[in-house]
């Protein structure tokens, strides 16, 4: 039997088809994984695709997923927010759940790390969290965008560019992201977490992986990865070598 690679849908948060990659292992899975993308990233970024190769090759099954609006799943990003991503992750965990194991590992890179912190208490069967290049608060995001939208009402839409892409946004994404504290919930976790970070990212500074790995409780994990640039594109070697060492971390943690 050989490595299977699925493409499935489910229900996103707002009512919107999801759409998903499934990769299964050749083996009966040690365990599923669930994959948030970078804002307006997809499940199709470079480094996606070497994560979960090298994952499926030490037997964890890995999902990943297109939130709300953006690659191929439908709807209107401009209708989205962080609370909408954190549903979409829980819908997603509800499908692996349904048809065929709940995800015992989140893995979130740049924001979706920090989506996932705040939905692991969601997703009860989860047994291990990993951040990559995440921000400690949404507050981070609400900055960036914020000087590019200072007048933004609640209910009005404007382009704004993230690293090269332009997409519209409502004022109530703004709105949303001050409501969350993300520091608090790496806190109350409870959960093993594995921090990773280059030291030179050029758009999450270090300095947020510190205060995410700082606020957390043990037991808990800090990766420095040196040289990677913030998407993990520039060498497909710093995917790989997220990777190898969150496989083998994740695997204390598993059956």
């Amino acid at each position: 039997m050989l490595p299977q690679r699925i493409r499935v849908q489910f229900p996103g948060a707002l009512g919107d088809t999801i759409v998903g990659r499934l990769d299964l292992p050749a083996d009966r899975p040690r365990a599923f994984a669930l994959f948030a993308h970078c804002f307006t990233c997809t499940k199709d970024l470079k480094a996606v695709g070497w994560i979960s190769r090298e994952l499926v090759d030490r037997r964890i099954a890995l999902l990943r997923f297109d939130f709300t609006g953006l690659g191929e799943s439908g709807g209107d990003f401009a209708e989205t927010n962080f609370t909408s991503n954190l549903d979409d992750l829980v819908a997603a965990a509800e499908f692996l759940r349904s048809e065929y194991e709940a995800p015992r590992i989140l893995i979130g890179h740049s924001l979706g790390g920090t989506a996932v912190i705040a939905a692991a208490p969601r997703i009860p069967e989860t047994a291990a969290v990993a951040t990559i290049a995440a921000p400690t608060v949404t507050a981070h995001l609400r900055e960036f965008l914020t000087r590019q939208a200072p007048d933004l009402g609640p209910d009005e839409v404007t382009k704004v560019d993230v690293m090269g892409n332009q997409v519209r946004i409502k004022g109530k994404l703004l709105d949303d992201l001050r409501q969350h504290d993300i520091k608090d919930d790496a806190a109350r976790l409870g959960l093993p977490l594995l921090v990773m970070h280059a030291p030179h990212d050029e758009v999450v500074s270090i300095e947020e992986g510190h205060r995410l790995f700082d606020a957390a409780g043990h037991p808990k994990s800090f990766i420095a990865l040196d040289g990677a640039d913030h998407l993990l594109i520039e060498r497909e070697s710093d995917a790989r070598y997220v990777a190898e060492a969150l496989a083998s971390w994740a695997s204390l943690y598993l059956p």
